[in-house]
This record gives structure tokens, sequence and C-alpha cells, in this order.
């Protein structure tokens, strides 16, 4: 994703669900960031362009230790 992409969703993010989460550009991936709530991975979110629209879908692992 381009720098300005991650700007607007570390800013979405941090706007709708909390501040300390940051989203941080992937290593040799360039359709998706990684999410994370401090130092803590949270999830991925993925860049979605078909027919001409865009939209970001954020995937979250919650594992059953967790809950």
């Amino acid at each position: 994703m381009k720098p300005e992409e991650l700007k607007k969703l570390d800013a979405y993010f941090k706007r709708t669900f909390n501040p300390t989460m940051s989203v941080k550009a992937r290593p040799r991936k360039d359709d998706s960031a990684e999410v994370y709530v401090g130092d803590e991975f949270l999830g991925v979110v993925f860049k979605d362009e078909e027919d001409g629209d865009l939209s970001y879908n954020f995937s979250m692992a919650i594992l059953d230790v967790d809950l």
C-alpha cells in the first residue's frame, strides 16, 4: 500500500477503535498492511480493488485461549 493509504487507515483505526492502534506496511507485500495495538499484532487489513471500487477488509484471528 502507498504511504498515504497507510496514513488514512491508521487515522481511521485510531479514531474508530482505539488511539493506540497503528497500521504498518508489510515487508514484500503491497496489497495489505499489519494492524497493531501497541506492540501486539492484531490482524491484517487487505486492499480490495474490484470493478473500479476500492475497499479495505480487516481480518483478525481470535484464539480460543484469548476468550
